[in-house]
């Protein structure tokens, strides 16, 4: 850039102007390159260098577009003095010349600069038009900084206009851009506004801000005087052009707060005065040209900018001295949450890790040496083929892991230090297997212990002594059973019988379960013999095996049946038998009976014929017969053996004969013989022991007894191979599932474990005296010992042997009909019944409408003699109709024996001879069906006697009594009170002085309350009677009423004066005032008689006594104390408040004086002096001393400007503190009171854990408390760390502030715009939510206008309550839809009751049809057996009629035959004579008797005939019974199927209002749209709820029509019930001559019987259904009652929101009004300071 330099003469004096602004300029020059003060190090925070002039040095670096005066003298022209010529020298003076499009001077920096604020002093016109523009990138991008224009809009449009409202808005500015003046006129820019706060000053925007590298001021439009337009010659146009006196862009070097000084850039000057160089002297442990980077092995931490408070410095790499160098990486910094993100490059010693802490793999860290030994890390030494991962160990301790460092990690199968060797039980270590060695395959059972299996290298096992194989799996030959035994195995020892091959590998034929060598005889066949049953007691062992013994005379033959045997051999036949008396001896004879010929090769070939005939003799005292000589048996062949008793006698002698009973034979039993077999005579050793042993203990004798006991130890083994011998095996058990306890049987026999009342080996039969074998056993018989001629029952049915008379399964009751058991006698019923009770006779079910114990009266509502066999009958009394129908009102009637006229008796209400009228007191209509006499309600206030007294048709009472009136006699006469249903109205009483006259029409009749008896008082009087005054009231006499006594509060002695006399005024008293103190806080009624203040008590204020005083909390007049500490805070708070009265009393003083009042002395001062200057300056004649004067009052203004700069720099110093502390105090109170209300929650939940304290244990409480205390604690700690540590809440919650201000300051319009646009709203909503009422609503829900008063209204309404604080909604006169729902509540549960009574009742009716089945099909299987004996006994006699014919034929024949030899004919004789007729004379006479009386009888069939007409009608009628009660059944059906439609239309209805109820729910968010919807839905609900209680209505009558009907279907089942017993008792007597067509009408009945209950059962189900329904509904109108409330809450909350909501907005607008005036007079304060 080029200077142009011009010197004014010297002879010229210069202008003290021009000459003082010279002195202000170097002074300024001066104070700006003075050294700057030093500033505290870098180790607590941020640091930077100090700021000067970035032009300072670098006027190689400042360049133009244009310039002029830098090589020569050129022509310019100062328009403001009109000064022309060649130019004059003057220093640090630029001449920029004008340019075509902009002239702008820009400065290249070296290095990024912080710049803070440009000055431009101009010599010519301020440009019309300019722009400061940055780069940060040495010129690669630029960015405006600021425009400026004296026309922004032409000039720049688009871009915002001044003032910016944020740190970082690029505005226009047009203050700097005006003509004037001409000369010497400033640009300023200032990159930080002042007077727009910060949040936060060392953020990366504002650092990005302040940065620069270049800086370019583009001058884009100059000022001109027009002439340039009139005149376009050169010269003209070169005399406007950009001059500047002075050019400042204040900065300092940019390092990021890492570095307090700078050096010189490289290739910049080594050295200039004033100079700010732009390499940063980095600390921090940074470097760069700027610090923007961290330095080598320092970089653990992130680069960041310093921060006051906080350096953020780089920080040192942990490497352990491994290593020398480090990278930083930000995964890692985040994954350690922030703390280190330093990672170590290149670690040595055989080291690893981020921070070269771990070893290397295949090393391990020494735990003896330091982690920053070079030889820390040392070798792993583990064996490669038995350790994980080729030989890898542990690279450190951690017990955490289980780590040990320098362990070898072996495989699984591999143990050792160096997992050099296997397992014990494996072997073959091998690199190749993962698992290091193989599994010894060794039989743990087969092994020797106590040592390793197996060889570690081979892998054979160590077999114990009788084990071998390789994995000793296999016992040696001989031997069996491989176990954990010390030889391992043992002998095989076989069971003789039960081993296939006793020397092989012990393989048996299974579980052994036979018990002895015995095999049960089979099955006994006989002749026609006596069965001896016997039954078991409890407790004693039985002596035979079956249900007895078969009784054997003499001669008589029993014959055994031998199904199979198990195999061919010979066996012993045990005959078990009991003796009939003392020393009993028999011959017996047993016969074999083979099915064919023995063939001769067959075992049993060598048998003769003489060897199948056995004879025997028992034994006195024996029990048992083991015949001499053996059978021989073949398996798969049936025998029949046959036993025959020869004779039998009871002496010693068998000679002697004896015709004795004969035996008791229990069972014969098949013995083989044993000692045969190859176990007993093999001729070995072992053979001829088991022998000896057999013999010895006499094992052969186990099966002579039939008791099942248990064979002795010493021969079950013996027994058991002889069982498993013979059975070639074991037998299976083979119990019965539905008898016995288990599947598993006794080893020893077979017998399986019973249930209760179950015998047999497989319990599959009952015992004696039980039968009804089942899945629960088999119940005892329990006959009847008076009944029953055994005590033996049918073993399927259980019936026992009746005696004659006895009846029953146990035969221990009487046949139906009779009663009396054991001596059975029939019913006496007179016909009426056919059942009486089994022990006194006493009649059941009488019939015909007959009762007592015998059926011998009428009931009530009938007359009659039933004893009479013709013409007694029960018949209906006739008041006026019998019972049953709709007209029958007499309780009972009886025949006059005089006049034989039906005489009634009838019911209270009823008179005349049939109960046809009503009686006097009465109303009704009996005479039509329906009616009903009716007691007239006359409260008794009428004569009972008399028949005007009331009206005998509408039931009005006309004739009251004791001073009553009205429809019911129920109301007092007027003039009259009390009660009327007590007959005690009384005359009213009333005083005519207090009385209202208008109710008083003569002096001896007032109307006065009906009930009460109060007379309507005059003002102020009191009384039933109206008789005194009110208390503070008197004159009486007035007729007014009574007057106030107006008695003086302080010099009266009491409110009260006397009722007569009147007390003078006292004139002193005139313009006092009534205290008006509350009661409830003061302490004494008298308040101070001049200021008129109320004494109030502790802990209340106020003027009234009526507030709560401070250090008290509560609602009045409930004030308690506050906390203890409340103390402390209010001393704090207190002084705060002092603090800040006296802060805003400095605030007001400096408004009124200004910011600089407390400078004004000092600016006095040097205004003086400049005076001073003045003066000697513009005097003409200037000596030495002025001179010197001149000097020394330089010098003092120096000085006092240095003074007041340092001054004004300590101010802004403390005041940049007093707002820090102003804002560290308001976070400190933010934060308080975050506290206070915390402390606040916590004090209520205290409460809260106080209350559960007291209802809750002592433990719990006391846990309660501890909590609450450490909550408290920890509050405590919080709060003290919020308002005393820094950065705290506090502290942060400044910057918030300033954040929120800045927010709203840029929102505030928007937020006018807004707040007025809801203030309409909520207006308009206020206007119309005022317009509605919930009058409509209350009326549709509670039946009551909503205005009505809750005192008054009849039904209630919203907020009306009850006497007991419920909510009071509907009644019994409204018809709102509470109302309804409670009228539908109460009807469903009237109707569940009569339900449930129709369930019940038709339960009976079904038992009683029931009942009546059984009797039937009882009565039915009789007849059927009777029939049955019948026809046998015809058949019998026919076929004995048909043999007696046949043989008289025969006879017939063969006598005349020709050939008939006379000896032949006398045998026949003989044989014809020695026929005799089996019975005696008597019984035939008896037969005879017999056959004539039924023959008699027979004569009487159209009698019978004629008599079982009517029970033929009978059935025909009942036929038509129940046809009609079918089409009653599908009446009831359409009926029910109506109320179900009905029920469902409700149900619609229902989900209709739950519709409605969801929409208005959903539409809740609109105050608006909810009461609309509200008032909508309510209408639709109240529709709803109607059509439910119609339906309800709808459902009443139906279920009333359902009652009758029951009704009637209880009568017709009644009705049928005993039709069906008189067809039952016709059926039986007439059961032998119609049994066909009587069988018939009965299965008819039958049918129409259970038609009958399933109708019934239907009924039931429906009825069921119905009370279901009704009880939904009641449910769903519960719900929707429950929803109009919530809806009626949420209104309420509604409103309550919404005036909350206008509460909040008054409140943020009188906020906003503060701030806007706050902001308006720190506008005014600024511009002040401009």
């Amino acid at each position: 850039m080029e200077l142009t330099s011009r010197e004014r003469g010297r002879g010229q004096p210069l202008p003290w102007e021009l000459r003082l602004g010279l002195l202000l300029s170097v002074l300024a020059a001066t104070l700006a390159q003075a050294p700057a003060p030093d500033v505290p190090g870098c180790s607590r925070g941020s640091c930077y260098p100090a700021t000067g002039d970035l032009l300072v040095g670098r006027a190689d670096r400042l360049t133009a577009s244009s310039t002029c005066g830098l090589n020569g003298p050129q022509p310019y022209c100062i328009v403001s003095h009109l000064q022309s010529g060649w130019g004059w020298h003057c220093l640090n003076l630029v001449a920029v010349r004008e340019c075509e499009q902009g002239c702008p001077p820009v400065l290249d920096l070296e290095a990024e600069f912080h710049f803070t604020h440009l000055i431009m002093t101009f010599k010519t016109f301020r440009p019309a038009a300019m722009l400061v523009e940055r780069s940060a990138d040495f010129g690669r991008t630029w960015h405006v900084y600021r425009y400026f224009s004296y026309d922004c809009g032409a000039d720049f449009p688009g871009v915002p206009l001044a003032p910016p409202r944020h740190w970082d808005d690029v505005v226009c500015e047009s203050r700097y851009s005006e003509i004037e003046p001409s000369t010497e006129g400033e640009v300023i820019y200032r990159v930080l506004d002042p007077a727009i706060p910060i949040p936060d000053p060392y953020s990366s925007r504002i650092q990005n801000l302040l940065k620069i590298t270049n800086l370019r001021v583009n001058l884009t439009r100059l000022h001109t005087l027009g002439d340039n337009l009139l005149d376009p010659r050169r010269e003209i146009r070169e005399k406007y052009y950009y001059a500047l006196y002075e050019l400042v862009v204040r900065g300092n070097c940019f390092c990021y707060g890492h570095a307090s000084e700078c050096a010189p850039a490289p290739g910049a000057p080594a050295y200039a005065e004033g100079m700010v160089h732009g390499a940063c002297i980095c600390k921090h442990n940074t470097r760069g040209l700027n610090c923007e980077q961290c330095q080598d092995f320092y970089r653990d931490l992130p680069w960041h900018p310093a921060e006051d408070g906080h350096s953020h410095a780089c920080r040192k790499c942990e490497c352990h001295g491994h290593t020398h160098s480090c990278h930083f990486d930000m995964a890692v910094y985040l994954a350690s949450g922030n703390v280190s993100g330093g990672v170590c490059d290149g670690c040595q010693h055989n080291t690893a890790g981020r921070h070269c802490e771990l070893c290397r793999p295949f090393f391990y860290r020494d735990p003896t040496k330091d982690l920053r030994d070079p030889a820390v890390c040392r070798s792993c030494d583990c064996d490669p083929m038995g350790s994980q991962d080729g030989g890898r160990c542990d690279s450190h301790d951690d017990p955490a892991l289980g780590l040990v460092s320098g362990q070898c990690r072996c495989k699984e199968h591999v143990v050792g230090t160096r997992c050099q060797q296997c397992r014990d039980g494996f072997f073959g270590l091998s690199i190749s297997d993962p698992l290091g060695c193989r599994r010894c395959q060794c039989n743990a059972r087969g092994t020797v212990p106590g040592s390793t299996p197996c060889d570690p290298n081979s892998g054979s096992c160590y077999c114990k002594r009788l084990v071998t194989g390789r994995g000793c799996d296999r016992c040696l030959p001989g031997h069996w059973g491989l176990s954990h035994d010390l030889l391992g195995c043992r002998p095989c020892d076989c069971d003789v019988g039960g081993a296939l091959d006793p020397q092989g590998p012990g393989k048996g034929w299974g579980k052994i379960l036979s018990r002895r060598e015995e095999f049960p005889p089979g099955v006994m066949r006989a002749q026609v013999l006596d069965v001896v049953e016997r039954l078991v007691t409890p407790g004693e062992t039985p002596s035979w095996t079956g249900s007895g013994f078969v009784r054997l005379q003499e001669g008589q033959t029993l014959e055994f049946l031998v199904a199979s045997v198990p195999k061919a051999m010979d066996y012993d036949l045990l005959l078990r038998l009991e003796p009939q008396v003392p020393e009993q001896w028999a011959e017996l004879e047993l016969i074999v009976q083979h099915p064919g010929p023995v063939p001769a090769h067959s075992l049993c070939g060598h048998l003769v014929p003489k060897d199948d005939h056995i004879q025997g003799t028992l034994q006195p005292h024996a029990r048992y017969l083991i015949f001499p000589n053996p059978v021989c048996l073949e398996p798969g062949i049936s025998y029949k053996l046959h036993l025959k008793l020869v004779r039998t006698g009871g002496s010693a002698q068998p000679e002697t004969p004896y015709s004795g009973p004969g035996l008791l034979i229990d069972s014969l039993v098949l013995l083989p013989r044993v000692l045969v077999l190859e176990m007993f005579s093999g001729g070995d050793a072992a053979a001829l022991e088991r022998q000896a042993h057999f013999e010895r203990y006499q094992c052969h004798e186990e099966g002579l007894v039939p008791s099942k006991t248990s064979p002795s130890e010493a021969c079950a083994p013996l027994l058991i191979s002889l069982s498993t011998l013979i059975y070639n095996g074991a037998l299976p058990c083979q119990c019965n599932p539905q008898g016995s306890l288990s599947s598993e049987c006794n080893p020893h026999g077979g017998q399986c474990l019973c249930k209760p009342g179950v015998v047999g080996r497989r319990c599959d039969l009952c015992a004696p005296g039980y039968y009804g074998f089942g899945p629960t056993g088999c119940q005892a018989c329990q006959c009847s010992h008076e009944g029953a001629f055994s005590s033996l029952c049918e073993k399927t049915s259980g019936q026992c042997l009746c005696r004659t008379g006895a009846f029953g399964l146990r035969c221990d009751r009487c046949q139906r009909g009779q009663w009396g058991f054991p001596s059975c006698r029939p019913c006496v019923c007179n016909g009426h019944a056919d059942e009486c009770n089994t022990h006194t006779g006493a009649c059941l079910g009488c019939r015909d409408h007959t009762g007592g114990e015998h059926c011998e009266r009428c009931i009530a509502g009938f007359h009659g003699d039933p004893r009479l066999p013709y013409g007694g009958q029960c018949r209906p009394c006739p008041c006026p109709e019998g019972p049953g129908s709709q007209r029958h009102f007499a309780t009972s009637c009886h025949r006059d024996e005089y006049s034989q006229q039906i005489v009634c008796h009838c019911w209270a209400g009823y008179t005349g001879l049939r109960c046809e009228a009503c009686a006097p007191g009465h109303f009704g209509d009996p005479s039509r069906p329906g009616g009903r006499c009716q007691l007239c309600e006359c409260s008794g206030n009428t004569d009972p006697m008399d028949p005007d007294a009331c009206d005998p048709h509408t039931g009005q009472c006309l004739r009251c009594l004791h001073h009553t009136e009205g429809p019911h006699c129920a109301h007092c006469k007027p003039g009259f009170h009390g009660q009327a249903a007590r007959q005690s109205c009384h005359r009213c009483t009333c005083n005519l002085l207090g009385t209202n006259p208008q109710q008083c029409p003569s002096p001896d009749q007032c109307h006065c309350d009906p009930s009460s008896g109060q007379c309507p008082c005059l003002p102020n009087v009191q009384g039933p009677s109206c008789d005194r005054c009110a208390p503070n009231f008197w004159n009486l006499t007035s007729g007014h009423g009574c007057q106030p006594c107006a008695c003086h509060p302080s010099r009266a002695r009491g409110p009260t004066c006397n009722e007569v006399w009147d007390p003078p005024a006292d004139p002193w008293l005139d313009g006092a005032r009534s205290c008006d103190c509350d009661s409830r806080g003061i302490d004494t009624p008298q308040c101070h008689r001049f200021t008129g203040h109320c004494s109030c008590r502790p802990g209340v204020s106020g003027v009234r006594c009526d507030q709560c005083a401070r250090g008290f909390s509560g609602i009045f007049p409930a004030c308690h104390p506050c906390h203890a500490c409340f103390g402390d805070w209010d001393r704090v708070v207190q002084d705060l408040a002092a603090r800040t009265r006296r802060l805003e009393q400095r605030a007001q003083e400096l408004q009124q004086t200004g910011v600089l009042g407390a400078f004004e002395s000092s600016f006095w001062h040097m205004q003086e002096k400049l005076g001073i200057v003045q003066g000697i300056v513009g005097a003409r004649n200037t000596s030495a001393a002025s001179t010197a004067q001149l000097v020394e009052a330089t010098e003092e203004l120096r000085r006092e400007i240095g003074e007041a700069t340092e001054h004004l720099t300590q101010l802004e110093a403390e005041l940049t503190d007093v707002q820090d502390q102003n804002f560290n105090a308001n976070h400190a109170l933010s934060g308080l009171e975050r506290d206070r209300l915390a402390l606040n929650l916590t004090l209520r939940q205290l409460d809260q854990h106080l209350d559960l304290l007291k209802h809750s244990n002592f433990l719990g409480a006391y846990d309660s408390i501890r909590h609450a205390h450490s909550q408290s604690a920890e509050a405590e700690r919080r709060a003290n760390t919020s308002a005393l540590t820094v950065p705290s809440p506090v502290s942060n919650s400044a910057s918030a502030r300033h954040r929120t201000e800045a927010l709203m300051d840029a929102q505030k319009e928007d937020f006018n715009s807004k707040h007025m646009a809801n203030q309409w709203a909520l207006g308009k909503l206020s206007a119309h939510t005022h317009t509605l009422s919930l009058t409509d609503i209350n009326e549709l829900v509670c039946g009551a206008p909503g205005d009505a008063p809750c005192a008054t209204s009849p039904c209630g309404g919203a907020g009306c309550r009850d006497e007991d604080g419920q909510p009071r909604c509907g009644g019994l006169s409204c018809n709102g839809a509470a109302a309804t729902a409670d009228l539908a509540l109460g009807r469903a549960r009237h109707t569940q009751a009569e339900l449930q009574r129709a369930l019940a009742e038709g339960g009976s009716i079904l038992s009683r049809v029931a009942e009546t089945r059984r009797q039937a099909s009882e009565a039915q299987q009789r007849a059927q057996a009777a029939l049955d004996k019948a026809n046998a006994s015809r058949g019998q006699v026919e076929q004995a009629n048909q043999e007696l014919r046949e043989l008289i034929q025969s006879v017939k024949d063969f006598l005349n035959q020709e050939g008939a030899d006379p000896d032949s004919i006398e045998m026949v004789a003989t044989r014809v004579l020695e026929l005799s007729i089996p019975a005696s004379a008597e019984q035939i006479q008896h037969l005879a008797g017999a056959i004539a009386e039924r023959v008699q009888s027979l004569a009487d069939v159209d009698a019978i005939l004629a008599r079982t007409v009517g029970d033929v009608r009978r059935a025909e009628q009942l036929l038509q019974d129940a046809r009609r009660a079918r089409s009653w059944a599908e009446d009831e059906k359409q009926k029910a199927e109506t109320v179900q439609a009905a029920l469902e239309e409700a149900q619609r209805a229902q989900g209709i209002a739950q519709g409605a109820i969801r929409g208005a729910v959903a539409d809740t968010r609109d105050t608006e749209q909810t009461l609309y919807q509200v008032q909508e839905r309510m209408a639709g609900a109240e529709q709803a709820l109607s059509s439910a209680g119609e339906r309800a209505r709808q459902l009443d009558a139906l279920l009333e029509a359902l009652k009758l009907k029951r009704a009637g279907n209880s009568l017709a089942a009644s009705t049928a019930e005993e039709t069906a017993g008189s067809a039952q008792g016709r059926a039986q007597e007439a059961e032998q001559l119609l049994r066909g067509p009587l069988g018939d009408q009965y299965q008819t009945v039958k049918a129409l019987a259970e038609r009958k209950a399933q109708g019934v059962l239907a009924a039931q189900a429906r009825a069921e259904q119905l009370r279901d329904e009704a009880r939904d509904l009641l449910q769903a109108a519960q719900d929707k009652l429950q929803r109009l409330q919530e809806l009626e809450g949420t209104y309420e909350e509604n409103e309550r929101a919404l005036e909350s909501k206008a509460a909040q907005l008054d409140g943020l607008e009188a906020r906003m009004r503060s701030v806007l005036q706050a902001i308006n007079l720190q506008v005014q304060i600024y511009n002040t300071c401009q």
